[in-house]
């Protein structure tokens, strides 16, 4: 598979950045990769403030919901939006996406967040029609090119709907303050996630570690099973299927163990162990790790009710999703923009920070002599460093041209 943040494949015909001092619409990384990094930053921060004052809300759905909806359809759906209008020029050989097209999508994703700060306040069909908008919008930016190419990787547009109808769900169970409809919806689109976590970082984690170590004369080889392969997603496609609609908890948590222990079996066969030594790479490891790690924190909670365990989506959504994104932004944007495929030697602060954040939201309570709403707190603004890092450092490098030259 090719590197898609490697330089030297990045397509040339896109003319958007050319002899500008200031490109932050020349490619489809840039603004989604500069969003996803402040928004991560101010997010927390308000939902911190809010949760530390009992700040009262004018949405009809507890601030948890609100919380989990912005972090999964503002900060991941931002970076998956970036990481798809990138990948996908690379992987069709087609022009890359910039200009205003792009500067549309970028503002309905940014009236989306605002519209959703001001639920209650802002008109709940004009909220309802912006947030709904973003997904088919990122969806026609990309089909033409994946279609017509046939492109292996052409069923990503089945996992944007599949997004876009959670999103429509949640949207739904907030007009009518449907708890238990908004809980589902926010599951559904963590497992989506999941899965597309499953399918893309299982082919550019082996794939970037074996091109790291190839550069540090190691060889070694990337074991890799078929039927592990096939596996592995139909198991991830179960764990969807099974929290929306099994009302057997001992069921969901046997899945939730299978599938931990599959992807724990496909995870060592990439020599994670190898790359301690690079940041840029280990840390997609730690990411990847952690979808292990949360499935069989959720199964020891379905099965056995262990408290230390509870916090399991926590390990799954800021530990797994969070974790990549962080990974993927910081080296995609690298390439794209020319430079070599070494991190600052801050962002290995900015990494490390990330999954201590994690660790103390997920097994703080239980385990830290620390009481719950102080251990929120603590990973709460571990991950304000830890984001912050990465948005002061990135800034400049996303809105400036490539330093090669190229367009983009």
């Amino acid at each position: 598979m090719n590197d898609p943040d490697d330089p030297s494949i990045h397509n040339t015909r896109n003319n958007a950045g050319r002899n500008k001092s200031f490109v932050p619409f020349a490619y489809g990384f840039r603004p989604f990769f500069l969003l996803t990094g402040w928004f991560a930053v101010f997010s927390m921060g308000a939902w911190l403030l809010i949760f530390s004052t009992g700040m009262p809300l004018t949405a009809a759905l507890p601030l948890p919901m609100l919380h989990g909806h912005e972090m999964l359809f503002g900060l991941v759906s931002a970076a998956i939006a970036g990481f798809l209008l990138t990948a996908v020029p690379s992987w069709t050989g087609t022009r890359g996406f910039g200009g205003l097209p792009l500067v549309i999508l970028t503002v309905t994703w940014l009236l989306g967040r605002v519209f959703f700060l001001l639920a209650g306040i802002v008109p709940f069909g004009l909220l309802a029609f912006t947030e709904l908008a973003f997904l088919p919008m990122l969806a026609v930016f990309i089909a033409p090119p994946l279609i017509r190419s046939r492109n292996r990787n052409t069923p990503l547009l089945g996992v944007l709907l599949l997004l876009w109808l959670a999103d429509a769900a949640f949207l739904l169970a907030m007009h009518n303050s449907d708890i238990g409809m908004a809980a589902k919806s926010i599951f559904a689109t963590l497992n989506v996630v999941l899965l597309l976590i499953t399918i893309i970082g299982g082919r550019i984690v082996p794939a970037f570690t074996s091109s790291a170590l190839r550069k540090n004369g190691i060889n070694a080889t990337m074991r890799s099973w078929p039927w592990l392969e096939r596996v592995v997603i139909v198991l991830m496609v179960l764990m969807l299927l099974v929290d929306l609609w099994s009302p057997d908890v001992r069921i969901t948590g046997a899945v939730a163990a299978l599938a931990a222990l599959v992807q724990l079996l496909r995870l060592s066969g990439w020599n994670g162990w190898r790359t301690r030594k690079e940041p840029i790479v280990w840390i997609l490891h730690a990411g990847y790790a952690w979808i292990p790690m949360g499935l069989l924190l959720k199964a020891c909670f379905m099965l056995g009710g262990f408290p230390w365990a509870a916090f399991w989506q926590h390990a799954l959504g800021a530990g797994a999703a969070a974790t990549m994104i962080l990974a993927v932004m910081s080296r995609a944007t690298l390439g794209h923009t020319g430079r070599p495929l070494q991190v600052a030697p801050i962002m290995a602060w900015s990494y490390g920070l990330l999954i201590a954040a994690v660790l103390v939201r997920v097994l703080g309570p239980a385990l830290l002599p620390l009481s719950y709403i102080v251990s929120i707190k603590l990973a709460g603004a571990l991950w304000l460093a830890a984001w912050l890092i990465y948005a002061v450092v990135y800034t400049p490098i996303l809105l400036k041209p490539r330093l090669d030259g190229k367009p983009g």
